[in-house]
């Protein structure tokens, strides 16, 4: 457990949870404690979905504008590339991944939220990318990961104006899933998350490789990889008993090991 960043596990859900007052900015400690939560959270076996949570007031307000605002060329060049490869590395947890936001996920908020499967949030959350408003731009996956989501039409409009962006208006865009009531959005993403401690880990697994690692490629390309990663799936034990309990008792009846 580091000092602002910790992996909570209970029924096969691991919660990683920021907590650095006020805003949880993402400062070079909490970035390298979330990189290391995350590949804990990926190589544990007890750990089969993940939640992004910043506790119930705000999800991240981004990056620590004090500690930044000082700093030289060579010195905002290393810190943008070790955000970028923290932030890659929760992209790269090979489980079901949601960010549960509260209050707001601005700037390097929102790109951490960017790199969950799914977002899920309270009614009351505004989310943008302001760095304009600063004179600079997102680094750490804003401009990408935002329009590889939304298209680039409406992730120029958000970056060009750094304009706030209230629930509502981020579900018609898509870059939130699912509002709820503030209170709510805890237990809402444990919902999510928990329906995939007992599913198919290896299947789950090869599906999240197969959609983003298709995203990166050309269509035939992406196939090919499919095409690998569900042939590679008759390796599994999962295989043999879902398909076994398909057969023999019908569909959504299987028990999954994992393997």
């Amino acid at each position: 457990m580091g000092e602002f960043v910790s992996l909570e596990v209970e029924g096969g859900v691991g919660t990683i949870r920021l907590d650095r007052p006020p805003v949880n900015a993402l400062n070079n400690q909490v970035q390298a404690e979330l990189a290391e939560a995350a590949r804990e959270a990926s190589e544990r076996d007890d750990v089969r979905a993940v939640i992004l949570y910043g506790g119930e007031k705000t999800f991240a307000g981004g990056a620590d504008i004090k500690e930044m605002a000082e700093r030289t060329y060579p010195e905002i060049a290393k810190f943008g590339a070790a955000l970028t490869a923290s932030l890659a590395t929760i992209a790269n947890i090979p489980k079901p991944v949601v960010a549960a936001i509260t209050g707001y996920a601005l700037g390097g908020g929102l790109e951490l939220a960017l790199t969950a499967d799914r977002r899920i949030a309270g009614d009351n959350v505004k989310v943008g990318q302001p760095e304009i408003q600063l004179g600079v731009i997102p680094g750490a996956g804003g401009t990408q990961r935002l329009a590889r989501l939304i298209g680039p039409s409406k992730t120029k409009d958000l970056v060009f104006t750094g304009r706030f962006v209230k629930a509502e208006e981020a579900l018609a865009l898509g870059i939130l899933d699912e509002v709820v009531a503030p209170d709510d959005v805890y237990a809402a993403a444990h919902k999510w998350a928990a329906q995939f401690a007992n599913g198919p880990a290896v299947a789950l697994r090869a599906a999240k490789a197969a959609i983003d690692g298709g995203l990166d490629t050309d269509l035939a390309s992406g196939l090919k990889l499919e095409s690998h990663l569900f042939a590679a799936l008759w390796a599994t034990e999962d295989q043999r008993n879902g398909m076994k309990s398909f057969i023999e008792n019908g569909p959504g009846k299987a028990t999954f090991e994992g393997k």
